[in-house]
């Protein structure tokens, strides 16, 4: 069976939020393991790549194509669920955690175990990320009394790594996936306002890059599905 990987570089400094903050230091923290290792979780980006996806095919649509019925609707199924389903057992295919390096994973995990380091999951959270403020501010350029906000940010230039588990995936699938993949260039708290920008490849099971010969194959694919 082969093995795919979606790698998530930080072109920008991202916040993968866990909803929370820290009382008195952080109104958002970022989501991390035990060890202090931020991560993205699977279902967050298994939702951000169906995002793409329906955006993708809703503007195919728009252009007088036909989707419903189609090979890519179907594979748009296989990978991300059916509208409105709830749990991951509607797809055929699953995302894992996007995480660090599995290198620096055992070498942080292992550090914590030597008594003698003292390494702290504070520590290494410390390490990867920053804290960012900022205060909303008013139209003489005043800051709003109460506006001050500090969030915690992962540091941009990390790269993150999510395996997709699951069965073979058919050509329409990976032309789909990869397509999704190339539009997906924000993720985490405040996307949507300009922050958390990166850069997403899809790679086999050797780590070599096999974005850019499954998006031809998806622009290959939309005659068949023309109207």
């Amino acid at each position: 069976m082969a093995t795919y990987h979606i790698q998530l570089m930080l072109v920008s400094d991202t916040t993968f939020s866990r909803g929370d903050g820290v009382a008195g230091l952080l109104d958002r923290e970022v989501e991390h393991d035990q060890h202090g290792l931020p991560y993205l979780h699977g279902r967050t980006l298994k939702g951000l790549l169906g995002e793409e996806a329906d955006n993708l095919l809703d503007n195919l649509e728009a252009m007088g194509m036909t989707i419903i019925g189609s090979a890519l609707e179907e594979a748009r199924n296989n990978l991300f669920g059916t509208g409105g389903s709830l749990t991951d057992a509607s797809a055929d295919v699953h995302f894992g955690h996007a995480q660090l390096p599995e290198a620096l994973r055992k070498t942080v995990a292992e550090s914590m175990k030597d008594p003698d380091r003292r390494l702290t999951q504070q520590d290494v959270l410390a390490s990867l990320t920053a804290v960012r403020r900022q205060t909303a501010v008013n139209g003489d350029g005043l800051p709003h009394e109460g506006s001050l906000r500090a969030m915690r940010v992962i540091l941009r230039k990390t790269v993150f790594s999510s395996e997709l588990y699951g069965r073979d995936l058919k050509k329409e699938e990976l032309a789909l996936l990869a397509a999704s993949v190339l539009a997906l260039r924000r993720a985490g708290t405040g996307r949507n306002r300009g922050r958390g920008q990166l850069k997403a490849d899809l790679l086999d099971e050797k780590g070599a890059s096999i974005l850019q010969q499954h998006y031809q194959a998806f622009t290959q694919l939309l005659p068949e599905v023309q109207s």
